[in-house]
């Protein structure tokens, strides 16, 4: 079976990616089955099953458990449990214990965990298999923050469909995914997970995400139930250390960190993940004002909400229940639905329901909204559906699907930097790949990868060799990740006086980033730095190729170098994708998603900052809104990406008023005045001067990706409404009032571009 998007032809250009964008994406088959209500498209026969359940079966439906049939992978990803072995865990799931199981092994485990259920289960309610299909499923992907850069949503909806294209076909109904929390912080492991800082880029890849996993229909063979995680502002743990607390003001959590979790429900996601933090002291998972007062009365959600791993265990420890039954009521009380292999639901909520602490009609409403996913998954009609070992092993890896992850590697690529035109490289050139990335099968997928393996992805010393032939490349380690390797400096620097070029193959390994991999200093490893140090005193041309999850700190060798390369981890072609950018035969094309500071200590930032009451535009003026070493600004900033061409900006043609309920025109003229085709992400970002709230020095309002041919210039023409201008005013609802606005048609967030005022009058 070929699944048609695989193969669709790639666009060349960017639409006007804004709010009006976001309301046009939002159509889909689970939202459209929301329009009757509470009942929304539920079927009579599940009211009829319920109605059979005993309060065990009830709760039954509400346990989810990690598989006990998984690989070595997935075990690894999550704290040590009691996960029991696989008969056992059957005994459970035909005794209707188990609503389904997550992390799995595949086709053949699916296959019998659901005959099983359906030959001797007394209700025969069909499983529900989920994973954590975060970057790919067989065929792996950038980092979801490595894959922001692209600018492009639509790129991540073609990544996401094959992955449900492949995942599905190997029996998984359901992925947790996508991770929408906005991260400010570069600290946080978790930062490669999502789309980085900012919210309007990360409503858009939520809505991109979801429907790219849900595809036209639920019901399809290809088709995945997303989860919008986690819920909510997950990314702005304190010291950015993860599962920290989190503690910031309404408007805050309304205007930047709850718009894409929203923007996700609203494009289908008919399921959502309570966060491991609290929330003003509340925990997540026992937070009724966000999970029933927000989420379901005010957004209108109907699915439901399932419980991170043990989380709602973890309010124990936090202080907020007295012990693991205290746990269970608070979070189911205080809208959890499912729990999440801590096993407490079916511990507990039978004796809860029967004391009458847990109202009958509470757990019935819970077990209807997972059934109702389950209906829409098409699990009633055929519990085999996804469940093909043939379809497994024909979907994986095919020839369609690398070429996309290949495309998606080169896509998210950034260029910081390119002093001298170093890149890109010429053929012809004797070359040494210095670093501990330069070459073997280690790396490659990055974190939060289940099902892929390093061992068939490819590393940069192939991908390069491959363009330019074995006999011109040398590859010299010089150092570990993060420790010395002995004599290696040496080695690399006899290497490096050998060859015309050095490629320094540098940055973070797998098991920095990711959950539970917070670091305090957000640098290149010292070992790394020595090895960089020793390199430029060679004196060749030196391009730093950084491997990362997050936004880096950089200094010395490593900053200075005349070329540098963000290659984030990209997946199953990563040392091919690197060598189309180096060698020319793709023009760097994305934009950071998160800024990179001048040094750790500026963290958290973001490009939106406050202007503050002492603005600090140099670093001369003294008592100023500034650090002693660094200014209030990033090195890199939100947006920041060079290409192969030359792009100028001119001829803003800006009006000088926009009526109350009019709509604003605007456009500049964008140039490739370069001898190579470069594609330009066209940024628009405005700032209110005056308002009842203050404002941030520039807030992203749309984008547009253009492709320039040498020579080549487009006017790019954008659009507002005042509803693109609106906040959240003194009453935490949203607001638009008059006055004056700045506007910059630029190519990142600090740079000038073309910029303007205009007035918003009434």
């Amino acid at each position: 079976m070929t699944h048609p998007t695989i193969t669709r032809p790639i666009t060349r250009r960017g639409a006007l990616l804004g709010a009006g964008a976001i309301a046009a994406w939002a159509a889909s088959p689970a939202r459209a089955m929301l329009a009757a209500g509470d009942a929304y498209a539920v079927p009579a026969s599940v009211d009829a099953l319920i109605a059979r359940m005993t309060v065990e079966e009830k709760a039954g439906q509400l346990n989810l458990m990690a598989a006990a049939w998984a690989g070595g992978t997935a075990i690894s990803l999550n704290p040590a449990g009691n996960a029991g072995n696989f008969d056992a865990q059957l005994a459970d799931a035909v005794a209707g214990k188990l609503t389904g199981v997550f992390n799995g092994n595949g086709a053949e485990m699916a296959r019998r965990m659901q005959r099983a259920v359906m030959a001797n289960s007394r209700l025969k309610v069909p499983l529900i298999f989920a994973a954590d299909v975060i970057h790919g499923h067989r065929t792996i992907f950038p980092v979801p923050v490595g894959e922001a850069a692209s600018f492009e949503p639509d790129l991540a909806r073609r990544t996401a469909r094959v992955a449900a294209y492949e995942a599905a076909g190997a029996g998984i109904d359901w992925t947790f995914f996508p991770m929408v929390d906005v991260a400010r912080d570069q600290r946080w492991g978790r930062t490669m997970e999502g789309a980085g800082e900012d919210r309007r880029l990360g409503e858009l890849f939520a809505v991109a995400r979801v429907q790219g996993f849900q595809g036209k229909d639920l019901k399809a063979d290809d088709a995945m139930m997303a989860c919008v995680k986690h819920f909510a502002a997950y990314g702005a743990a304190e010291g950015g250390l993860d599962y920290n607390s989190v503690d910031v003001s309404e408007r805050t959590l309304r205007e930047t960190y709850l718009p894409p979790y929203k923007a996700g429900f609203d494009a289908g996601a008919m399921t959502g993940m309570a966060a491991f933090n609290e929330l003003s002291g509340v925990p997540a998972h026992g937070n009724p004002w966000l999970l029933q007062t927000v989420l379901r009365d005010e957004w209108g959600f109907q699915g439901f909400i399932v419980g991170d791993y043990t989380g709602e265990e973890e309010m124990i420890a936090a202080g907020f229940a007295k012990d693991s039954r205290d746990a269970t009521r608070i979070a189911f009380l205080a809208g959890v639905d499912m729990s999440m292999q801590s096993d407490n639901y079916m511990k507990y909520l039978p004796g809860l329901v029967a004391d009458g602490t847990v109202p009958m009609e509470r757990l019935d409403r819970s077990v209807r909204r997972v059934l109702a996913v389950k209906h829409m998954l098409g699990l009633f009609d055929d519990p085999f559906r996804r469940i093909d070992a043939k379809r497994e092993k024909a979907r994986s890896r095919t020839k369609a699907s690398l070429a996309l992850s290949r495309e998606a590697g080169r896509k998210s690529i950034v260029l910081l930097k390119n002093d001298g035109d170093v890149l890109p490289l010429a053929k012809g050139r004797k070359i040494a790949i210095v670093g501990p990335f330069a070459d073997g099968q280690h790396d490659l997928n990055g974190p939060w990868v289940v099902y892929g393996d390093n061992a068939q992805a490819v590393d940069l010393a192939t991908g390069i060799r491959a363009v330019v032939g074995a006999g011109n490349v040398t590859v010299s380690p010089g150092s570990l990740v993060e420790a010395p390797l002995p004599g290696g400096i040496a080695a690399a620097v006899a290497a490096a006086q050998a060859a015309d070029v050095v490629i320094l193959a540098i940055g973070e390994s797998e098991g920095m980033s990711g959950e539970a991999q917070s670091r305090t200093d957000i640098v290149v490893p010292p070992p790394q730095q020595e090895l960089a140090e020793a390199i430029a005193r060679t004196g060749k041309p030196v391009v730093v190729v950084l491997k990362n999850g997050r936004g880096l700190a950089l200094a010395g060798a490593v900053k200075d170098a005349p070329a540098i390369l963000v290659t984030w981890f990209l997946g199953s072609e990563s040392g091919h994708a690197i060598a189309d950018v180096l060698f020319g035969a793709y023009s760097p094309s994305a934009r950071l998603p998160c800024s990179f500071p001048y040094e750790s200590g500026q963290s958290p930032y973001h490009y939106d900052h406050k202007v503050t009451g002492r603005p600090a535009p140099d670093m001369k003026e003294p008592y100023k809104a500034r650090y002693r070493t660094a200014p209030n600004a990033a090195l890199y900033p939100f947006g920041h990406g060079l290409t192969y061409g030359t792009i100028e900006y001119t001829g803003l043609k800006l009006p000088a008023r926009m009526a109350w309920d009019g709509t604003l025109e605007f456009s500049a003229t964008v140039a490739n005045t370069g001898r190579r085709a470069a594609e330009e992400v066209v940024q628009l970002y405005v700032r209110d001067r005056v308002a009842s709230i203050t404002r941030p020095i520039r807030e992203l309002k749309a984008f547009r990706k253009v492709a320039l041919a040498p020579g080549a210039r487009e006017t790019v023409t954008f659009r507002l409404t005042r509803a693109d201008l609106q906040f959240v005013g003194l009453d935490l609802k949203p607001t638009v009032e008059p006055g004056t606005f700045d506007l910059w048609i630029a190519p990142s967030a600090q740079a000038e571009g073309v910029s303007g005022t205009f007035d918003l009058m009434r």
